[in-house]
C-alpha cells in the first residue's frame, strides 16, 4: 500500500509540473503571438476575472517533456523519496530506542527468582500471625515496639479490635500482570483483613481506617522478628494519610533491588459500594468536632474524598481481574503501559497526593483498549502515542470518563461525580472515582505535557524518543518561576480563613490538601492572564520507622508551585479592571482589596485598577511575587514569610544588566544614523553594523556612560586624551563598543592589502574630521579603527571593504597565474567583518523575541569567566549555547525568566552528547530538516577532523568559526564537570527552602591548581564587578551624575594591566604552564604547569628559556627551573602582583 500511494504521488507530481510547463510555454507563445501555434486560449480570464484552465491540443497534450521538465520531474522525485525515507528511518529508529529502552527497565529473571521467593517467604510467615484478645478501638497498650501509622485526630473513636491471621494473601498491581518496572521496583502485596474484625457500622468515622492502621501496626509487630526482613518501615499510599503502608525490603545487599508493600484490605464484600456514594456523608460534624451538632443527620455535608479512600481499599483484587483479562487482549498492553510510565515518572506526575500513578497508566491503556480508541494489534510506540493524544484532546475536568459498561442503578452518574471532584475517571464498578485526590491543576499539567510531547515527537528535527522518555523535567527546570510554600501548618488559619470545615473533614484533617486547591484557584483569578500554566507539586509519600509516630501534616516539605509566565502580560506594572459602574466591579475590589484604586486613563475610561510599583525591569520579575503575597495574605492569612520566591536573586551583583544595555543600543543608533547622513564623504556609506556584545544585549556587563573626573588623570602633550597618574588606581575599564562601517565598492579601490589598509586608514581621518565637525564628538583616528567618545561611552568605528578577504587570499603562482589560498588573515578579518556583525544582528533580534534571552547569556558567560572558561568557550559560543535553549527548547518550552534558563544551559553544556553530535543552533529556521540531517552524516563521516564543541548556524554549517580554535577536549572536559556540580548545587540549594547564597556556584575551586598569582587588588579595574566584591573598592577617576553627550577629553580607553599581564606571561611561559583568571574582577591567576614540558629533554643552547642544566651520567639534560620563573612572575608583574602562593609539592623548589 506504501508503494501504491508514492507512485500516486509521485504521478500526480508529474502531472502538476507537466502542466505548470505546458501552461508558462503557452503564455511565452501568446506573448510572443508565434504564428506556428495552431492553439487559441479561449476563456483564460472569464467576466468574472476568474482563471480558467488553457485548453491544449491533443498534440501538444502528449508532447514530449523537454530536458529542463526532465530535471525538474527528476528532483521532484527524488525529493519525495528522500522524505519518505527520512519519515520511516526517524519511525524505525524511535521504534529501535524504544525497544532497548524497554529491555532496560523490563526485570531480569534473576529479578523475578528474588522477588518471588521473598514474597513467598513473607506471605509464609504472615500466616502465622498470633491472635489476640479483644480490646477497645482506643487501646493500643498490646502493641510493644510499634507505632500505629495514623494520625489520632479526634483521640476518639467507637469500636473493638483484635489480631488473627489474614484472611487471604494475594499480589495485586503491576508485578503480577508483568507490568513492574525498573528502577523503583515495587511489589504489591494485598493482606484481607479477617471479617470478624469489622463491623457493618465501620465505614463511619474512620472506624475502619483505624483497624485498618492498627492491624498494619500488628503485622509489622510480627514481622520485626523476621529473619528474612531487612527493613521495615511504614509509608502512605499516594500521599493519603487514611491509607499507611508496610514497606519491606529484604536484607543485605537485596536491599535496593526490591521493595514490598504490604496493603491491609477489607473482605470484597465487607460494604456495599452504594453506602459511599460521593453526595453521601460518612464523617459525623460532631464527632470531628467534638462540639454537639443539633443539625439531622440528613442535614451534613458530603464526604466524597473519604468515601473513595475506604471504597478503594475494596476493590484491588476486581481491578487486578479486570486488568488480567483485558491486557490478553493486546500483546503490547504492558510495554505500552511501561512507556507511559517512563513518560510519568520523568515528568515527576507518578508518584504523592494526587499523582497519576501506574495503576492509572494500566486504567488508562484499558480504556482506550475498550472504547477501541487503540487497536489490539498496536506496538509499544503506537499505545504510548495514542495514549499521550487522549490526554491532549481530553479534559477530564470538564467531560469524565468511565469503564464501566453495565453499572448498577444505585452507582453515581458522571455529573454527580464532577459535582464531587476536580478529575473524574470512574473504574469498572460505576462507583469509584480513580482520580478522586487530583487536583484540576495536575490534570492540566499532564494534559500540557502531553500537548507538548506530540508536538516534538511530529518535528522532524527533534530527537522525540530523548525529549519524551529520557530527559527528566524536575519543576525547576521546567518552569519560569518557582515559588515555596514553607511554614505549612499556617494552612490550618487558612482554612478558617476559607470556612473549609466541611472540606477538612472530607479529608479527614490533612488541612494542606484541604487548602492547596483553595490556595491554587485564587492565585489563577489573581494572575490571569499573567501566566500560561500554573501548577504545584504532589506532596510526597511520607515514610518513617516503624517504632517512630507518624510524621505530622506540618512536616511535610514545603509545597511548591510553578508557573509557566505569558511574557506578554507577566511584566505588567498594571492590573485594570472593569469601568466603575460595571457589576463585576465590586468582585475586583473583593479580589485585590486595598490595592484596588479608581484611575483615569489616557482613554478617558475610568476603572477599577491596581499598581504595581517597579523601577527596573529586574524588578519587575518580581512583581508576580508581589500579587501571589498579597492575595495569599488578604484571602488565606498566610504571611509573607511562608512565601520563597525560588531563585529570585539569582542575578549576581544585582544587576541583571537590561537597562544598562538598552542605553548602549540607544546611544549607538543615533550614532549609525549621524554617520548615515554625514556629508562630504569619498565614498557613501553601504551598511553600519554593531559587532559588540553589548549591542546584542549579551555583554556580561555592559558598558555605562561615565563622566570623567579629570583631577585624576594627567592629559597627554597633545590634550587630546588622557593618562592615569602614577600613584593613582587603575582607572576604571571603558571597554570600546565595536562598529563596522562598509564604504560602497568602487574602481578607485586598490587590488593590494596594503593599499586597502591605507586608503580604510584615511577613511578613519576623513571620519574623524567629519565628526568633529558636524557634531562635535572628540575623536582619536589610528590605521585600524576610529574611537569616538559619545554619551559617556567608546564607540571603534571600524572601516570595511567588501572584498578584501577575498584579495587576501589571493596568490600569484611563479606562472602568474591567479589562485586562491585561505589564509588565518582573511579568516580573521572575514570573522570581524562578517560573521560578528551577522550573529550580533540575529542575536538582537532573538533578544527582541525572547525577554530573558540577554539576561540568561549574561548569567551563562559570567559563569564561565568565574570559572576560567570564558577564554575556551569563547563568548559568541556562549551566546549560542544559550540561544540553543530559546530555538530548541524540547522537551521543555521556551525560558522565560534567568532562573529557568541557566539551570538549562548547565543541563546543556553537562549532558550533550559533543562527541557524537554538532549542536544545531537554527537561528531564523532557515535549516530544513533535510539540511539538518546532512549536516549530521557529513559530521559522523569527518568527526576527526572537527573541532571538539562543534556548533552549526545556518549561516556556518562547516567549520564552526567560534569554537574552531578551542575550547580543547580536556577544557571541554573540565567545563562538563563543573556544569554538572553547579547544576547539582544550585538544584539542592533551590530545593532546600532555605536561604539561598547564588554565588556558590560561581565561586571556583583552587585545590587543582599549582601556583596562585595574587594581585593587587588596587589595579584591578573590573574589581566591583567581582564574585565577592571587597566591599571598600577604590576611585576609578569617575563622577556620579550624566555624562556629556559630546566634548572632553579622551578617556583611558580599553585598559586593563591584568589582560595585559596574562599576555606577556603566555608569551614567555605558554610552553610551560596554563594560566587563568576571571576577566570579571578576579583577585587571582592560577597557574597549571604542564606535565610534558617537566620531562628532562636533551641540553641545547637554543632551548635553555626558563630552563636550568641537571648531568647525570655524564649526559645534560634541561628541565624548567621553577625558582627562576616564580621570580620573572613577580618581575614581571611589579606592581601589580602582591604574592605567589605555591599549592603543590611536587614543583616546588
Amino acid at each position: 500500500k506504501m508503494k501504491k500511494r508514492k507512485e500516486s504521488t509521485e504521478t500526480e507530481t508529474e502531472d502538476q509540473v507537466h502542466n505548470s510547463q505546458n501552461e508558462e510555454e503557452n503564455e511565452k507563445n501568446s506573448a510572443k503571438q508565434s504564428k506556428d501555434s495552431k492553439r487559441k486560449a479561449k476563456g483564460t480570464v472569464s467576466d468574472g476575472g476568474v482563471l480558467r484552465p488553457v485548453k491544449l491540443s491533443k498534440k501538444e497534450l502528449y508532447k514530449a517533456p523537454t530536458v529542463e521538465e526532465l530535471n525538474q520531474l527528476k528532483e521532484v522525485r527524488n525529493y519525495l523519496h528522500f522524505t519518505v525515507f527520512l519519515f520511516l528511518s526517524l519511525i524505525h529508529m524511535d521504534d529501535v530506542q524504544m525497544e532497548e529502552l524497554l529491555k532496560e527497565v523490563a526485570l531480569s529473571e534473576h529479578r523475578k527468582k528474588l522477588v518471588d521467593s521473598f514474597v513467598q517467604q513473607i506471605t509464609d510467615f504472615l500466616q502465622c500471625v498470633p491472635e489476640s484478645e479483644v480490646v477497645e478501638l482506643d487501646d493500643i497498650s498490646w502493641l510493644s515496639g510499634v507505632e500505629v501509622p495514623f494520625l489520632l485526630v479526634p483521640s476518639t473513636a467507637k469500636g473493638k479490635f483484635h489480631m488473627e491471621p489474614p484472611a487471604s494473601i494475594n499480589l495485586v498491581g503491576s508485578y503480577p500482570l508483568g507490568m513492574c518496572i525498573k528502577p523503583k521496583v515495587s511489589v504489591d502485596l494485598a493482606v484481607t483483613i479477617p471479617a470478624s474484625i469489622l463491623h457493618p457500622m465501620d465505614a463511619i468515622n474512620q472506624r475502619y481506617s483505624r483497624k485498618r492502621a492498627l492491624y498494619l501496626a500488628g503485622l509489622a509487630r510480627h514481622l520485626s522478628f523476621a529473619k528474612c526482613v531487612g527493613s521495615l518501615h511504614y509509608s502512605c499510599l499516594h500521599g493519603n494519610r487514611l491509607r499507611p503502608i508496610l514497606l519491606l525490603k529484604p536484607p543485605g545487599n537485596d536491599s535496593s533491588k526490591v521493595t514490598l508493600r504490604i496493603h491491609a484490605i477489607p473482605p470484597p464484600d465487607f460494604l456495599k459500594p452504594s453506602r459511599f456514594h460521593p453526595q453521601k456523608n460518612n464523617i459525623r460534624t460532631e464527632w470531628f468536632t467534638g462540639v454537639a451538632n443539633t443539625q439531622q443527620e440528613s442535614s451534613e455535608p458530603p464526604t466524597p474524598h473519604y468515601n473513595s479512600t475506604v471504597l478503594g481499599d475494596h476493590l484491588p483484587l476486581s481491578h487486578l481481574q479486570f486488568l488480567s483479562a483485558i491486557s490478553a487482549q493486546c500483546p503490547a498492553f504492558g510495554e505500552g503501559v511501561a512507556l507511559l510510565k517512563v513518560w510519568l515518572r520523568q515528568r515527576e506526575l507518578d508518584q504523592g497526593a494526587g499523582c497519576f500513578c501506574g495503576f492509572h497508566a494500566s486504567m488508562l491503556m484499558a480504556y482506550l483498549l475498550s472504547t477501541h480508541k487503540v487497536g489490539k494489534t498496536m506496538n509499544p510506540y503506537q499505545l504510548l502515542r495514542n495514549a499521550l493524544n487522549f490526554f491532549a484532546s481530553t479534559d477530564l475536568t470538564e467531560n469524565g470518563i468511565t469503564l464501566a459498561k453495565n453499572p448498577d442503578s444505585k452507582a453515581p452518574s458522571l455529573p454527580e461525580f464532577h459535582a464531587a471532584f476536580s478529575v473524574v475517571f470512574v473504574d469498572p464498578s460505576g462507583h469509584l472515582n480513580l482520580l478522586a485526590d487530583m487536583t484540576a491543576f495536575t490534570y492540566k499539567r499532564i494534559q500540557h505535557e502531553a500537548s507538548l510531547s506530540l508536538t516534538f515527537w511530529d518535528d522532524p528535527t527533534v530527537d522525540g524518543f530523548q525529549a519524551l522518555l529520557m530527559t527528566p523535567k524536575s519543576m525547576l527546570r521546567t518552569y519560569d518561576n518557582v515559588f515555596k510554600l514553607v511554614n505549612l501548618v499556617k494552612l490550618q488559619t487558612s482554612c478558617k480563613k476559607l470556612l473549609l470545615l466541611n472540606e477538612l473533614m472530607d479529608h479527614s484533617g490533612n488541612y494542606v490538601l484541604t487548602a492547596l486547591p483553595f490556595v491554587l484557584s485564587l492565585l489563577q483569578r489573581g494572575l490571569e492572564e499573567r501566566i500560561h500554566l500554573l501548577v504545584h507539586s504532589l506532596p510526597q509519600d511520607p515514610e518513617w520507622k516503624v517504632n517512630s509516630a507518624p510524621p505530622k501534616h506540618k512536616d511535610q516539605p514545603p509545597l511548591s508551585i510553578g508557573l509557566l509566565l505569558n511574557l506578554e502580560h507577566a511584566l505588567s506594572v498594571l492590573e485594570r479592571g472593569p469601568p466603575a459602574d460595571n457589576p463585576k466591579a465590586a468582585e475586583f475590589r473583593q479580589l485585590w482589596g486595598s490595592r484596588s484604586q479608581l484611575r483615569r486613563f489616557q482613554d478617558g475610561a475610568i476603572t477599577e485598577a491596581v499598581l504595581w510599583s517597579s523601577s527596573s525591569i529586574s524588578q519587575r520579575r518580581f512583581i508576580v511575587l508581589k500579587i501571589i503575597t498579597h492575595l495569599l495574605e488578604l484571602h488565606a492569612d498566610i504571611p509573607n514569610s511562608c512565601i520563597m520566591f525560588v531563585g529570585g536573586q539569582l542575578d549576581v551583583n544585582h544587576t541583571t544588566g537590561e537597562e544598562e544595555s538598552l542605553e548602549v543600543v540607544q546611544s549607538y543608533d543615533d550614532l549609525s544614523k549621524k554617520l548615515w547622513q554625514l556629508k562630504d564623504l569619498p565614498l557613501s556609506i553601504t551598511s553600519v553594523q554593531g559587532a559588540h556584545q553589548a549591542l546584542r544585549y549579551t555583554q556580561v556587563f555592559p558598558p555605562v556612560p561615565v563622566r570623567l573626573d579629570y583631577s585624576f588623570f594627567d592629559k597627554k602633550k597633545n590634550h587630546l586624551g588622557l593618562v592615569p597618574k602614577g600613584d593613582q588606581p587603575c582607572p576604571c575599564y571603558i571597554a570600546p563598543i565595536k562598529v563596522i562601517v562598509h564604504m560602497e565598492g568602487s574602481g578607485k579601490w586598490p587590488s593590494e592589502p596594503m593599499a586597502i589598509c591605507h586608503v580604510k586608514a584615511a577613511f578613519h581621518i576623513c571620519l574623524r574630521e567629519l565628526l568633529c565637525k558636524q557634531h562635535n564628538y572628540r575623536c582619536h583616528a589610528t590605521p585600524g579603527y576610529l574611537d569616538v567618545w559619545k554619551d559617556g561611552l567608546v564607540f571603534r568605528i571600524q572601516v570595511a571593504y567588501h572584498r578584501e578577504p577575498q584579495i587576501l587570499r589571493e596568490n600569484l603562482t611563479p606562472e602568474g597565474m591567479l589562485i586562491y589560498r585561505d589564509n588565518a588573515e582573511a579568516q580573521a578579518l572575514e570573522l570581524e567583518t562578517l560573521h560578528k556583525p551577522f550573529l550580533t544582528s540575529t542575536l538582537h533580534g532573538l533578544q527582541q523575541q525572547y525577554g530573558c534571552f540577554g539576561v540568561v547569556c549574561r548569567l551563562a558567560k559570567r559563569w564561565l569567566a568565574s570559572q576560567f572558561l570564558l577564554e575556551d568557550i569563547r563568548e559568541e559560543a556562549a551566546d549560542l549555547l544559550v540561544a540553543s535553549l530559546f530555538l530548541h527548547p524540547a522537551p521543555f518550552t521556551s525560558p522565560s525568566s534567568p532562573q529557568v534558563g541557566f539551570l538549562r544551559f548547565f543541563h546543556l553544556l553537562s549532558t550533550f552528547d559533543w562527541k557524537n553530535n554538532p549542536l544545531i543552533v537554527n537561528l531564523n529556521g532557515k535549516l530544513t530538516a533535510v539540511e539538518q540531517t546532512d549536516i549530521k552524516n557529513d559530521f559522523v563521516a569527518s568527526r576527526e577532523s572537527l573541532p571538539t564543541m562543534f556548533i552549526v548556524t545556518p549561516s556556518d554549517k562547516k567549520v564552526s568559526v567560534w569554537t574552531k580554535e578551542a575550547p580543547s577536549v580536556q577544557m571541554l572536559q573540565r567545563a562538563v564537570m563543573l556544569a554538572a556540580e553547579s547544576l547539582r548545587v544550585l538544584e539542592t540549594q533551590l530545593d532546600s527552602g532555605e536561604k539561598q547564597d547564588m554565588r556558590v556556584a560561581f565561586r571556583p575551586p583552587l585545590e587543582a591548581y599549582d601556583v596562585l598569582i595574587h594581585l593587587d587588588s588596587k589595579q584591578v579595574p573590573l574589581l566591583a564587578k567581582a564574585v565577592d566584591p571587597p566591599v571598600n573598592t577604590f576611585r576609578r577617576g569617575t563622577h556620579g551624575g550624566q555624562p556629556f553627550a559630546s566634548g572632553g577629553a579622551l578617556p583611558v580607553i580599553d585598559y586593563d594591566p591584568v589582560r595585559l599581564y596574562m599576555s606577556e606571561l603566555r608569551e614567555a611561559f605558554g610552553d610551560l604552564a596554563l594560566f587563568f583568571y576571571d576577566l570579571y574582577g578576579g583577585t587571582v591567576i592560577a597557574v597549571l604547569w604542564k606535565p610534558a614540558a617537566f620531562e628532562p629533554k636533551p641540553f641545547k643552547t637554543s632551548l635553555m628559556n626558563a630552563r636550568r642544566v641537571e648531568v647525570n651520567d655524564d649526559v645534560a639534560t634541561t628541565v624548567p627551573n621553577v625558582e627562576a620563573i616564580l621570580q620573572d612572575f613577580r618581575i614581571i608583574g611589579e606592581g601589580l602582583v602582591k604574592r605567589l602562593e605555591l599549592r603543590t609539592e611536587k614543583w616546588v623548589v
